[in-house]
């Protein structure tokens, strides 16, 4: 049962990911066009994407606590029995610790794209000044 559980923790959790990360794609590829509008946009693009799936699954797939149920914590303690309720509160764990888990990776990246972002856009508004004063 305990590996059945496993299975299907991390299979939820990749599902998980998968979503999210083809919900944030286009927006990722946008923001890295924009701020390093060059080839490597695509490299730091994938890298995102390798993260994420690395953080949504290692996130959802809680190893730690799953051992509770092939080993006891404490040694007068039983090791706990994966019955129904214990299989939907797993499921539902993992899935809401994959989506907290990309949550956070991804909240770290708009906060560093939006600095990003605001860097070049303060030496594109200084350069097309400097443009017109030379200009005129």
């Amino acid at each position: 049962m305990f590996f059945a559980l496993l299975l299907i923790t991390f299979l939820l959790a990749i599902a998980v990911s998968f979503g999210v990360v083809k919900t944030f794609d286009k927006p990722i590829n946008s923001i890295f066009q924009r701020v390093i509008q060059d080839e490597i946009s695509n490299v730091w693009r994938k890298y995102i994407k390798f993260a994420a799936y690395v953080v949504g699954i290692s996130g959802g797939v809680r190893i730690y606590q799953l051992e509770q149920y092939i080993s006891a914590r404490h040694k007068d303690t039983e090791v706990l029995v994966l019955n129904p309720e214990r299989w939907t509160l797993e499921v539902y764990r993992t899935v809401i610790e994959t989506l907290q888990s990309l949550a956070w990776m991804y909240l770290v990246v708009f906060v560093f794209a939006l600095i990003a972002y605001v860097i070049v856009r303060g030496f594109e508004i200084k350069h097309s000044r400097q443009k017109a004063e030379s200009g005129d």
